[in-house]
């Protein structure tokens, strides 16, 4: 899946081989008012919604792929018309937000709760209340990686996960200045800077120093504080990566190094036929012919650009992270 604004693409690589694509515009969960589209430029606001926004597209992009594979001929359930029929034959969007809402309870009750009762749990045996915060750190950490470890082992997992690395190496090959050929594709890197583990890595980390400021007796009022405090944390962190793909400074490379690491277990190297899935998805809602002219003085017939740097300014062709485009 790739987005350009409000154009997004989604490539599917069907059972007999064929490429099936979707087109359409996407104005995000909160509309397009001009109030709405100003908030969304707001710092630190922006984030937020383009989290809400990437949320829901991944989630369409999965029901869309997965329409594919149901079996031939399968009858629609008791409760998928009953769905229907409530909801005047939008069923499948009310459970696509409600699958959504409970993704979301679970992450926090998994990686923002859970370290935090556990670690509440061995108040008693630790002596200073700083190292009561680091340990929640700690816990949080090795359960978002122990999760990203053991879904990672999963087949189909895994295949999504080299689906990624196609979308990464697609962006890394037109920000290189490159040709957006299946050979240059092909040997481009499959690790971002911008990338939504790196985001997700950031929201953990941040989150590790905000919490620690945090102090209260009362372990409701923390627990509260720290569900509240997501969004706020989610704002920064999307700044700093939104910053990290338009820095190449020494600072920014050792900041963005821990995302990159995890990007290990979230992208796997495809092969050529997920590439060119990538490719078609990305040639849909971006031109980046044009792209490559503006920043590396490119023309079609070239058979390399006259720089192979990252193109600078703010019309990269992964403008907020690795799915976005300008």
């Amino acid at each position: 899946m790739m987005r350009n604004k409000d154009d997004y693409a989604i490539a599917i690589r069907r059972p007999d081989g064929f490429i099936a694509m979707e087109v359409d515009f996407y104005k995000g969960i909160f509309g397009s008012a001009a109030i709405v589209t100003l908030i969304k430029k707001l710092p630190f606001i922006r984030g937020i919604f383009n989290f809400v926004d990437s949320l829901v597209l991944g989630m369409r992009s999965l029901n869309y792929s997965a329409m594919f594979y149901d079996d031939e001929g399968m009858e629609p359930t008791k409760f998928e018309l009953a769905m229907n029929k409530l909801f005047k034959g939008k069923g499948d969007k009310v459970l696509m937000a409600v699958a959504m809402v409970i993704s979301m309870l679970l992450a926090m009750g998994i990686f923002i709760l859970l370290p935090f009762y556990l670690t509440d749990w061995l108040r008693s045996y630790i002596e200073h209340e700083s190292w009561v915060v680091v340990l929640e750190g700690i816990i949080r950490v090795t359960i978002f990686l122990l999760y990203m470890v053991i879904i990672s082992l999963l087949k189909d997992i895994r295949r999504l996960y080299a689906y990624h690395g196609a979308e990464h190496k697609c962006i890394s090959c037109v920000e290189r200045g490159r040709p957006l050929t299946l050979e240059n594709a092909m040997r481009s890197s499959r690790f971002h800077r911008r990338c939504g583990t790196s985001f997700i890595f950031f929201v953990i980390f941040l989150s590790i120093i905000i919490f620690f400021f945090i102090r209260t007796d009362s372990i409701w009022l923390r627990a509260g504080l720290r569900i509240a405090l997501v969004p706020f944390i989610a704002g920064i962190s999307y700044e700093i990566i939104r910053l990290a793909g338009r820095s190449d400074n020494i600072f920014m490379w050792i900041l963005s190094a821990p995302g990159l690491l995890i990007q290990r277990l979230t992208t796997k190297e495809p092969d050529e036929g997920m590439v060119e899935v990538a490719i078609r998805a990305v040639e849909a809602v971006f031109d980046w012919r044009a792209f490559l002219r503006v920043n590396f003085a490119y023309e079609a017939g070239d058979d390399e650009p006259t720089e192979d740097n990252e193109a600078t300014g703010d019309d990269g062709p992964a403008g907020d992270d690795d799915h976005d485009l300008p």
